[in-house]
């Protein structure tokens, strides 16, 4: 998988640039499939865990106004880009792979290759791109979807408005925005990355794609965990100053 990553970053940078069809198919096409099921998790997301319970547990203190800053830690840094990643994987993620799994299984990809065509550069770059950009796209859309969540949360509580987004804005930095958007894109290249890998090494028939889609979900799945890990220590330790919650 790494060689792989490797050669589709060389292929994107190297000209030509035969894939600008392809791109803008898979682009579209993951943008039809994901968007509703992400808008209904992430307001199911934002509503249930950091909303609903977070809320009822301030009133108990009477600080009911502290929601929005705790939306900051859940949704913009985390929720949002987890859940993006997780339904990006389970639709877009699956597709992929049984695409380029059923091309592997038909021989399409050493007919490719026997013609002198370059799979990575015409198959796995175009993919490996629109992941990218619809995975940083909808990241926004699910921060945005995730505070609707939270909104319902804290007009269930009988609570204002005013003092939700005071304290929401108070502690939303850039370095949160501009690193939950590129978490989630990088994630998108894990995704593709591994989605494609698995695809273009099926066996077996129809059952070893089945195997192949199933590996990719869970292997996209821990590789988007482990490297959650590793970005937010890295972002929190060159920002210390988002650690504190005003």
């Amino acid at each position: 998988m790494m060689i792989l990553t490797g050669k589709t970053i060389v292929s994107a940078i190297r000209p030509p640039y035969p894939y600008g069809g392809e791109f803008v198919q898979q682009f579209l096409f993951a943008l039809r499939l994901c968007w509703f099921p992400l808008m209904i998790s992430t307001i199911a997301f934002g509503y249930a865990a950091p909303g609903l319970q977070a809320s009822n547990f301030l009133t108990l203190f009477g600080a009911n106004d502290r929601l929005g800053g705790f939306f900051v830690l859940a949704s913009i840094r985390e929720f949002a880009p987890f859940v993006t990643a997780i339904v990006l994987a389970g639709v877009a993620g699956t597709a992929i792979t049984a695409d380029l799994g059923a091309r592997k299984i038909r021989e399409e990809l050493d007919a490719l290759q026997v013609l002198g065509v370059d799979p990575v550069k015409n198959l796995v770059v175009p993919r490996f791109l629109a992941l990218m950009l619809v995975t940083g796209m909808f990241d926004v859309f699910a921060v945005l979807f995730g505070i609707f969540g939270g909104l319902v949360a804290n007009g269930v509580n009988q609570q204002p408005v005013g003092p939700f987004f005071a304290n929401l804005l108070t502690n939303a930095s850039i370095p949160d925005l501009w690193g939950s958007v590129l978490k989630c894109t990088l994630f998108g290249a894990i995704i593709a990355v591994v989605c494609c890998y698995k695809g273009m090494t099926a066996s077996g028939g129809a059952a070893g794609v089945g195997r192949a889609v199933n590996q990719a979900v869970v292997i996209s799945t821990l590789g988007v965990f482990a490297f959650n890990y590793v970005f937010t220590q890295t972002l929190l330790a060159t920002h210390p100053d988002i650690l504190n919650i005003k």
